[in-house]
């Protein structure tokens, strides 16, 4: 817990890149970023939000999350996903220890559909992944994380990457340099008290 909560705050994290190489820490250049300021609701993605088809709570299901995610990125390229066993493990430790939340998106039936789960330090907050299993189920989501965020006076999400999904909402790659002055600011503000309590 301690390496990665120490990595974070230096605006690394892992991502290991096969089962037969070690694990590799990464700091992109540019760095992927959405911020409350610049975010981009469709029309269409509006009239689902206000039919509220969906569901969202937090940390209600960490793991499932997590391991849904995992599932999502196998079956999209492969067994050899970065969201390995280990990663799943060590991502659970940070969440019993306050330093990880998930997103769940459930649909009318109160079946799970789409996920955020990330890593909080401070008021600094990440996305780490996402996965649906309903059209537009990931996106309410996220909108709906960053509008929680919003409202506890943190108004941006490192993304690390900008993901066509992240680029839709208004997500954009920022300088490596402005990125770490954000980051080092979030971490000197402390982390709203309920900001992440299961609800």
């Amino acid at each position: 817990i301690p390496t990665l909560v120490s990595a974070y705050s230096q605006g690394v994290f892992p991502w290991p890149i096969s089962a037969d190489l070690p694990m590799a820490w990464f700091a992109p250049d540019p760095r992927g970023v959405l911020s409350y300021s610049s975010l981009s609701l469709s029309k269409s993605l509006k009239k689902i939000l206000s039919k509220n088809h969906f569901t969202v709570t937090f940390n209600n299901n960490f793991e499932q999350v997590i391991r849904e995610c995992a599932l999502a990125k196998r079956n999209a390229k492969g067994p050899h996903t970065w969201i390995s066993e280990e990663i799943i493990l060590a991502y659970n430790q940070l969440h019993r220890a306050q330093y990880a939340y998930s997103v769940e998106v459930w649909n009318s039936a109160h079946d799970l559909v789409g996920g955020i789960y990330g890593v909080t330090v401070k008021s600094f907050v990440s996305g780490e992944s996402m996965f649906y299993k309903e059209s537009n189920a990931s996106k309410v989501g996220l909108v709906t994380l960053m509008n929680h965020l919003q409202h506890h006076g943190i108004y941006w999400l490192d993304t690390q990457m900008v993901t066509p999904v992240v680029k839709n909402l208004g997500g954009m790659p920022i300088d490596r340099q402005d990125f770490m002055s954000m980051l080092k600011k979030s971490l000197t503000q402390p982390r709203p008290s309920d900001l992440f309590s299961v609800s």
